[in-house]
């Protein structure tokens, strides 16, 4: 099975008063992830489903990557900060499928991929992983790993 990781865009608001849980993407943030989806396009990225927390930063970038995918979008509040092995266990459960687009947060992404693969790395903001997944097992390959850079230099 493929699962790719996509970390949420930029959320960062200076004096933000509200619970972080709140954040939405800024102007930036959102205009990075179209680029990206545009970038996944080019790369031929066709996931069966997009699976995302349901914090309002994570949700907006599924959705913005669920349009440009042209792709089905689900929530699910296991992949809320906190996620690892066993949320991604359930969420692999309740969402069967061979390919498979997961939309997060940091620093959960990069310990679940490297617990699954060995690696050693950070995703960054609106940066995607692709992992290639022994369910049984539970252990993967990394693939390939790009920082929203590449989006944005590969028009």
């Amino acid at each position: 099975m493929q699962l790719y990781f996509l970390r949420h865009g930029e959320a960062d608001w200076p004096g933000w008063t509200k619970p972080d849980d709140e954040r939405p993407l800024t102007d930036f943030g959102k205009k990075e992830m179209r680029q990206l989806g545009k970038f996944l396009n080019r790369l031929k990225v066709k996931p069966d489903l997009i699976v995302t927390s349901p914090l309002p930063r994570a949700l907006q970038t599924a959705e913005i990557a669920a349009e440009q995918l042209k792709t089905r979008l689900r929530q699910d509040e296991a992949l809320e900060p906190g996620f690892g092995i066993s949320e991604l266990r359930t969420v692999l459960k309740r969402h069967r499928s061979k390919v498979l687009m997961l939309v997060g947060h940091e620093p959960d992404f990069s310990s679940v991929i490297s617990a699954l693969t060995g690696a050693s790395l950070k995703l960054s903001k609106a940066g995607v992983a692709l992992v290639d997944i022994d369910p049984e097992t539970e252990k993967g390959r990394l693939l390939w790993l790009f920082p929203p850079k590449f989006a944005r230099k590969a028009k």
